[in-house]
């Protein structure tokens, strides 16, 4: 059963604007530094990597039922990529907490997660489905 969807649309020159003006005291606001090391590890593509992950952020926050609001910070919500490139989405903190509420007794949650970008955009979709626990 689908317990949550969100999507979010980033502008990624805004992102790099932000970047260029506010430099790592916004990074170590948003972005845990696994995200940080995936993004400047990409030197021609740094600002749509952030801009993806930002929007990946968004979109889970609105696929916990919440937006950013309620306690949960950037950070709770994480983006990391399997060895095969798919993005995979970790919640801590308080998301974690929010999930387990959603979350019908019997089932485990599963936070699927896609990005894309064609400059200046990114695009983020997270579907979040619980699944019965095997007996």
């Amino acid at each position: 059963m689908i317990l949550g969807i969100g999507t979010d649309l980033a502008n990624i020159e805004r992102i790099e604007a932000t970047l260029a003006r506010f430099g790592d005291r916004f990074r170590d606001r948003v972005f845990t530094p696994r995200e940080q090391r995936k993004a400047e590890s990409r030197p021609r593509n740094v600002a749509a990597t952030y801009a993806k992950r930002w929007a990946a952020k968004e979109a889970c926050s609105k696929a916990l039922g919440t937006g950013l609001r309620m306690g949960i910070s950037w950070k709770d919500m994480a983006v990391s990529n399997l060895h095969t490139g798919q993005p995979v989405m970790h919640l801590t903190g308080w998301a974690a907490e929010r999930l387990a509420q959603m979350t019908p007794p019997g089932h485990h949650a599963v936070v699927h997660v896609t990005l894309t970008d064609d400059h200046p955009w990114a695009q983020a979709f997270v579907l979040i489905e619980a699944l019965p626990i095997a007996p």
